[in-house]
C-alpha cells in the first residue's frame, strides 16, 4: 500500500512534461534543469543534518531519486525538440 508521502508527488513524467511546457514557451532548457535536479552535494548536506530521522532521510532519498527520473526524462523530450528542429 503506498504511503502517503508517495501519492503527493506527481508522476515524473507529468512533472517533466510541465516543465517542458515552460521549454515550450521560452524559458531556457538550462534554467529549467537548475529547478528540476538535486545535487549530489546537497543530497549529502541533507543527510549529514542531525535534526533528520531516518524517515525523513528516506523521503530526501526518494525525492532525490524523483527528481533525477524528471530530469532525465525532460531532458530527452529537450533533445527530441532539438534533434527535430535540426532536422526541418
Amino acid at each position: 500500500m503506498p504511503r502517503a508521502n508517495d501519492t503527493e508527488l506527481h508522476s515524473p513524467q507529468t512533472e517533466a512534461a510541465m516543465f517542458y511546457g515552460l521549454f515550450l514557451r521560452g524559458h531556457s532548457a538550462d534554467s529549467l534543469r537548475a529547478e528540476i535536479d538535486v545535487s549530489p552535494k546537497l543530497l549529502d548536506k541533507w543527510m549529514r543534518a542531525r535534526e533528520y530521522d531516518e524517515d525523513f532521510r528516506d523521503q530526501l532519498r526518494r525525492l532525490y531519486v524523483y527528481r533525477k527520473r524528471v530530469l532525465a526524462i525532460f531532458d530527452s523530450l529537450v533533445s527530441s525538440t532539438q534533434a527535430q528542429s535540426a532536422w526541418q
